[in-house]
């Protein structure tokens, strides 16, 4: 029997999938500024005591408490939310919520870089949260259903998935640029720190949707049920109905797993390289900018920086520093990904895929992290962790795109979008991010332990990592037919 020639994707197609690789890439890019942005942003943002010391000292009470509420209650109002619209995705349509999730997160991200408070910028990181998690399932039943054809589909999630990881790219290039130019910038509040620039970057993806929505179709058979009455009213208690019980549990615990190995552990590494106690290399980074910018005042004349400024210029050469080691990361997912869309249609069993990823995690990412707990203070490491670092987001990175490609093939298309939702939002977003709650619990110390840090991340990771691996066995195998109706 001959093969049937690769479908060709038509220009509505490839508009598409350009729409759905830019929300996923910069679903990744909201969400990794908090780890890159969160020292200088509560040492900023939590305010001088009389001692003209920050109230918010890293490794304080209060500062360990500030940290863990942005990571946890943003991700817990993602997850609530996030089931809310898997709901609406179900009900009212994948492209419109689609589109307004995409703009709820941008401008939530535009305007924390404008936040005066603490509690604004959480207010504004939980509907950042919001739209991501919103966005993410909207995304993957959308284009699910817009592919019908099982390789095309496979590969056009696979390879649109990876865009995430160009999300790390960009976040990481663009805190890189702002703390590079934050100075010539326009003031914010009367100062030029590099983390509201970071943050206002997010409105980028806004900017091209407003003018592509028109033209963006709806999942044609979604509308076709719709339109002839046929479209079941969807419900969470559905999900738990004898069928999809085992669907449901599974997916939603191993979606916690995947991510409690990236929050727990590869999230913090910019905890564990900045910091007064930080890497050995990091340190010197930060000493290097200060003295030049010394010896440039000197040079011309100029007023010698005051300790105010020393510390902006060393806290934004740090930033920059860290930032350049996170692209390693995003490199190896980025790898990871692709890798994934390769296999994904080479390997049948899910399974199977699945553990070529989860199994190398579970080994190497605690075990790099325990070993990045004892080489803070030695400069030449910095290229080994580097190495590390790029290993582990491969391994991890790719199993957040196996998720989905799996997802849509286990839930009926009634509760496609509810059944990603609670998955994706209770497993991944509240269950999964729990681990750096968990980490920056246990790791707590005054000033900050940065090995610490690394060793009880070593531990989350692979606590996380082992149960995901036991679980595995009970994943259900979709039906090798086409994606029912």
């Amino acid at each position: 029997m001959t093969s049937s020639p690769p479908l060709r994707l038509t220009r509505t197609q490839w508009l598409v999938c350009g729409i759905a690789a830019l929300g996923f890439a910069f679903d990744i890019y909201e969400l990794l500024m908090l780890p890159l942005i969160i020292k200088p942003a509560l040492v900023a943002l939590g305010g001088l005591g009389a001692d003209g010391l920050p109230l918010l000292a890293p490794g304080s009470p209060a500062y360990v408490q500030w940290a863990r509420a942005l990571f946890f209650i943003p991700a817990l109002a993602g997850g609530v939310f996030g089931l809310l619209g898997g709901y609406l995705t179900d009900r009212l349509g994948r492209r419109r919520v689609l589109t307004f999730s995409i703009l709820l997160y941008a401008f939530s991200a535009f305007a924390s870089g404008y936040a005066t408070s603490l509690g604004q910028l959480l207010v504004l990181r939980c509907l950042v949260f919001v739209g991501v998690c919103v966005e993410f399932v909207a995304a993957v039943a959308w284009l699910a259903e817009l592919f019908p054809d099982r390789q095309q589909r496979e590969k056009v999630l696979g390879y649109t998935q990876a865009f995430s990881s160009f999300g790390g790219f960009m976040v990481g290039g663009a805190n890189v640029l702002a703390a590079t130019f934050a100075l010539s910038l326009p003031a914010i509040h009367g100062g030029h720190e590099a983390w509201r620039y970071t943050l206002i970057s997010g409105v980028i993806p806004a900017l091209p949707l407003i003018l592509i929505r028109p033209f963006l179709p709806e999942s044609p058979v979604w509308q076709r049920k719709r339109e002839a009455g046929q479209l079941r009213r969807p419900s969470f208690l559905a999900l738990f109905a004898p069928e999809l019980r085992r669907a449901t549990i599974i997916t939603t615990l191993l979606f916690a797993a995947s991510y409690g190995l990236a929050f727990g552990a590869i999230q913090q590494l910019p905890q564990i390289l900045g910091g007064s106690k930080g890497h050995a290399a990091m340190l010197a980074t930060a000493k290097a900018a200060q003295e030049k910018a010394v010896q440039a005042a000197t040079a011309t004349d100029k007023p010698a920086p005051t300790p105010a400024r020393l510390k902006q210029i060393a806290s934004n050469a740090t930033d920059e520093a860290v930032a350049k080691v996170t692209i390693w990361q995003e490199t190896g997912g980025l790898v990871g990904r692709f890798l994934l869309a390769l296999l994904a249609v080479r390997i049948l069993s899910r399974r199977t895929l699945f553990r070529v990823f989860q199994i190398p995690a579970l080994l190497f990412v605690p075990l790099l992290f325990w070993w990045i707990s004892g080489s803070l203070a030695n400069a030449d490491t910095l290229i080994w962790i580097k190495v590390g670092i790029f290993v582990a987001g491969l391994f991890t990175v790719a199993q957040f795109s196996f998720w989905g490609n799996y997802i849509p093939l286990v839930f009926p298309l009634h509760l496609r979008g509810t059944g990603e939702s609670f998955a994706a939002n209770i497993g991944g977003r509240v269950l999964g991010t729990a681990a750096a709650w968990l980490t920056l619990s246990f790791s707590a110390a005054i000033p900050p332990d940065p090995a610490k840090i690394a060793w009880v991340a070593a531990l989350v990771a692979g606590g996380y990592a082992l149960v995901g691996a036991i679980l595995t066995r009970w994943l259900p195998e979709p039906k090798p037919s086409e994606l029912e109706e």
